[in-house]
């Protein structure tokens, strides 16, 4: 009686070995939960702002930058005067830029800050680079009742490059210091020290502040991949640079470039 149970019982158990994945489970229970790896849009791989790469991968950031591409589409702006103005005014900003040593991508910051438009704001802020009288006079401009150089794209734009180094070389980041642009390179060094963080996208900053960057590279894309936005193909002929971006398919040309701040590193 004995070997016959046994006989039994192990026959019981090899088939429960043998049997498929499902049934085993209802036998011995639950399996071990699957990792699940994040997938990355592939678009968001190629955006960056002077080389350095958005981090991938984190939802809230991924929707923060499709809000602010949203928000700079042909359907929302309903103009392509930025186009224009950027056709215009762009050969004269891009030499001066590389002349002192700033990434390219900085020349999106007036197109931001001012439309690449003479003016001035409610808080005195003005010319294409939207400079306070202080800090426009620190960096070499005449600002006073008969001149103002804040209006000059070519004096104003080389007394941006001046300020940008000195903003990277205070932070040692392009991002941080187009934050700092932003919002002054006093306030934006206290919130880095409160925080004890000097990554831009995972700070806790003022809402002009907090998506600024974001303005940027959203300005960058527009511009450089019209098509994509619902701008007319001849804007794209006439500015987007690179051939591999011209088509709204893919794939993306991957960012290179160091990661942002200590771990990976935007803004209004």
């Amino acid at each position: 009686m004995c070997s016959v149970m046994l006989g039994i019982f192990l026959t019981a158990k090899m088939f429960i070995y043998s049997a498929p994945s499902s049934f085993a489970t209802l036998i011995h229970g639950s399996e071990e939960p699957k990792k699940v790896e994040n997938s990355v849009d592939p678009y968001f791989n190629s955006l960056s702002f002077a080389d350095e790469i958005i981090p991938l991968g984190d939802s809230r950031i991924t929707s923060k930058m499709k809000k602010s591409l949203n928000a700079h589409s042909h359907k929302k702006l309903q103009t392509s005067r930025l186009h224009t103005q950027a056709s215009k005014w762009f050969p004269i900003i891009e030499p001066i830029l590389a002349k002192y040593g700033i990434p390219e991508d900085f020349k999106y910051m007036p197109l931001v800050e001012s439309g690449l438009k003479a003016g001035i704001s409610p808080k005195g802020a003005a010319g294409f680079w939207q400079f306070m009288p202080q800090t426009a006079r620190d960096f070499g401009l005449r600002v006073n009742g008969d001149i103002d150089d804040r209006n000059n794209i070519q004096k104003s734009t080389v007394a941006a490059a001046k300020y940008i180094k000195s903003l990277y070389k205070e932070f040692n980041s392009w991002t941080l210091a187009a934050a700092a642009y932003n919002v002054g390179e006093g306030r934006l060094k206290r919130q880095i020290n409160r925080q004890n963080q000097d990554n831009y996208f995972k700070m806790d900053l003022n809402r002009e502040t907090a998506s600024y960057v974001y303005k940027l590279i959203s300005m960058k894309e527009i511009i450089e991949n019209p098509t994509r936005y619902g701008y007319s193909g001849r804007v794209n002929r006439l500015l987007a640079k690179s051939g591999n971006r011209q088509q709204p398919g893919f794939p993306y040309p991957v960012a290179k470039g160091k990661p942002l701040g200590n771990s990976a590193m935007l803004i209004n």
